[in-house]
């Protein structure tokens, strides 16, 4: 009884965490026929009032793909060829033949370019070094940096692909590269075909941009906070006292420093509620405490600042060739809550990215810390003499696409336009500086070779097509099982709900996102679930057949079966990881859904079934196996 109530406890468990973490979607549902019902203001004001609620719910529901919501699927492609004929020293008739036969070749296939260079070149008795590098660079040598200088092009545009998605506000966007040179985006809710198209080709704009004192950003914040929270007048002239320095943002202490007393201190929520209709901009902002001037945003209030600060009567409280960028990507405090850190910076560049020759990531030999190593053209070498000669000690915003990557402190005057960044805590942080540094414009043309629109409509249909198939797929199941074994066909069959409740409240549990190739994988795990359940079935059937009682027949059954039932779904499911790990988009949907569907059936064949038939034969009852 013991084992049967431990079995019980796993099972209830097991249905409430699926009912809670399906719950999310359920709201979110829930949220969406509200919106339909709302127009006009209504709808904008019933958003303002559960935006927390909303952005929890979508974050947590389970995402639609691609072919389910409507949206573009584009696959570009980097032209790594141009990039090759661009580093290239020199350039004769033997190099431009061998280039166009490169060119011809690698249109049929997505193989890495490099190797089919350096196989023509060697076709023909001819050295890398007589193109590329030194002349005493080896072949070897060569193509090592060549293959390292095409995947950072890669990597370089989807950096640039990834940071102009992230600043388009595409909801769930997936980009993911594809082969050696191409990149898919997917790019859900989007309709404008040409806006999409300039967004993703277009140059990237990277730009050096003076961050504004410490002072002047607190001021301005302070003004908006006053302006939005009623005030006759908002107090532009006060001064900020420099914060306490700490690692991490604390808003109650920061807003202390800046607003005296007023900050609720408790969790009573009169004063939470009377501090945010006083204080409507910093409710949401909270100053940085070691007086950089930076102001902090959870991510769930990134869309609500931003509303704020794009209004033109708070624009109005700006002063001259001022603003608010973003950091490009946030960051996450000790308590595991992301945040985006606000920048005020000159409207105005100082530079602009083309003055960049080069960046690498390095290791500083004196404290093994990343670094990276920057070098500029002759233009901007004198630029950035006189640049960072007028500002040290001040902090210089690099950006890409208005978005912040780093604000390093200016140091010294910096000469000859080679300049060390420091202040990375890891390598990828160096790298991914680098790969920002030297993508001032794609580093290679990119071409779309592919695109395709999924509509709304077709989504829905889609949706309830697939329901249609489960709905079909369930039903025959059912009706078989019923059929055929009678009472322990009825148990499987409900155990099959519990299956495919297991299935959805993972999906949700881990935020993944459903597809049509996904439904698909949960229609197969419908008519593989009961797999389990047939040999049970039969085996308990041969047992009860040589003479044992009920409930020696059905744990032998269980017993017996268990390792032929192990057996099929392990080698099923390792046919699905082969799937995930080497597949892509929806080939990786349908292996996610079937993996996920291999597990809940095995736990409902085995643990739900067996604590039913134990608890119907504990109570004098004789089911049925056909």
């Amino acid at each position: 009884m013991r084992n049967q109530l431990s079995r019980i406890i796993l099972i209830l468990a097991a249905v409430v965490l699926s009912l809670v973490f399906l719950y999310p979607t359920y709201e979110d549902y829930q949220y969406r026929q509200k919106f339909v019902a709302l127009s006009g203001q209504d709808s904008l004001s019933y958003y303002e009032e559960h935006q927390d609620a909303i952005l929890e719910a979508k974050l947590k529901r389970i995402k639609l793909g691609l072919d389910l919501q409507g949206g573009m699927r584009v696959v570009l492609e980097v032209d790594v060829a141009e990039l090759l004929d661009d580093v290239a020293k020199n350039k004769d008739d033997n190099f431009r033949t061998i280039m166009a036969e490169v060119r011809a070749e690698a249109t049929s296939n997505d193989e890495s370019i490099v190797p089919l260079l350096v196989k023509k070149f060697q076709d023909r008795g001819i050295r890398l070094s007589r193109y590329y590098g030194s002349i005493r660079d080896s072949d070897d040598l060569i193509q090592r940096f060549l293959v390292d200088e095409t995947e950072k092009a890669v990597d370089r545009a989807i950096e640039i692909v990834r940071n102009r998605v992230d600043q388009y506000h595409v909801s769930e966007p997936n980009i993911q590269k594809q082969g050696t040179r191409r990149i898919i985006v997917e790019l859900p809710g989007v309709k404008d075909e040409s806006e999409v198209r300039q967004l993703l080709r277009g140059t990237a704009k990277l730009e050096f941009r003076l961050l504004r004192d410490p002072e002047i950003s607190y001021k301005v914040m302070k003004s908006i906070d006053d302006y939005l929270g009623g005030k006759a007048e908002a107090d532009t002239t006060a001064m900020i006292k420099p914060m306490a320095k700490k690692e991490e943002p604390k808003p109650k202490d920061a807003l202390q420093e800046l607003l005296g007393s007023n900050v609720p201190t408790t969790s009573d929520t009169s004063q939470e509620a009377k501090f945010t209709r006083e204080h409507p901009f910093f409710t949401y902002v909270m100053p940085d405490q070691r007086n950089s001037g930076e102001g902090y945003v959870e991510e769930k209030n990134r869309d609500r600042v931003e509303r704020l600060l794009a209004r033109e009567d708070v624009q109005k409280l700006f002063p001259a060739d001022f603003e608010f960028i973003w950091q490009a990507k946030p960051f996450t405090s000790r308590e595991g809550v992301k945040f985006y850190t606000l920048f005020a910076v000159k409207k105005t560049p100082e530079l602009t990215g083309g003055v960049v020759d080069d960046a690498r990531a390095n290791v500083d030999p004196e404290d093994n810390r990343p670094i990276v190593n920057m070098e500029m053209n002759s233009e901007g070498s004198r630029e950035w003499a006189r640049i960072t000669g007028a500002n040290i000690n001040k902090r210089i915003a690099i950006a890409l696409d208005n978005a912040v990557f780093s604000a390093p402190v200016v140091q010294n005057k910096i000469i000859g336009g080679r300049s060390r960044i420091t202040g990375m805590d890891t390598p990828s942080e160096a790298r991914l500086l680098e790969i920002v540094l030297r993508a001032g414009a794609l580093p290679a043309p990119v071409s779309i070779i592919e695109q395709r629109t999924v509509g709304p409509s077709l989504g829905e249909d889609s949706i309830r097509s697939g329901l249609s198939a489960s709905a079909l797929a369930l039903a025959f199941t059912v009706l078989f099982m019923i059929f055929y074994y009678r009472t322990a066909g009825s148990v499987a069959d409900l155990a099959l709900l519990f299956n495919v409740l297991f299935i959805l409240g993972v999906l949700a549990g881990f935020s993944a996102t459903l597809t049509l190739p996904g439904i698909a994988g949960i229609i197969l795990t419908i008519g593989m679930a009961v797999d389990a359940n047939v040999l049970i079935n039969e085996r308990v059937r041969e047992e009860i057949a040589g003479g044992k009682t009920l409930r020696a027949a059905i744990d032998a059954g269980y017993t017996k079966a268990f390792t032929a039932i192990l057996d099929s779904n392990v080698t099923t499911f390792l046919t699905g990881v082969i799937l995930y790990q080497f597949g892509t988009g929806p080939v990786q949907g349908f292996a996610l859904t079937l993996m996920i569907g291999i597990v809940a059936s095995l736990f409902s064949a085995i643990i739900i079934t067996h604590v039913v038939f134990n608890m119907m034969s504990d109570k004098g009852m004789s089911p049925s196996f056909g």
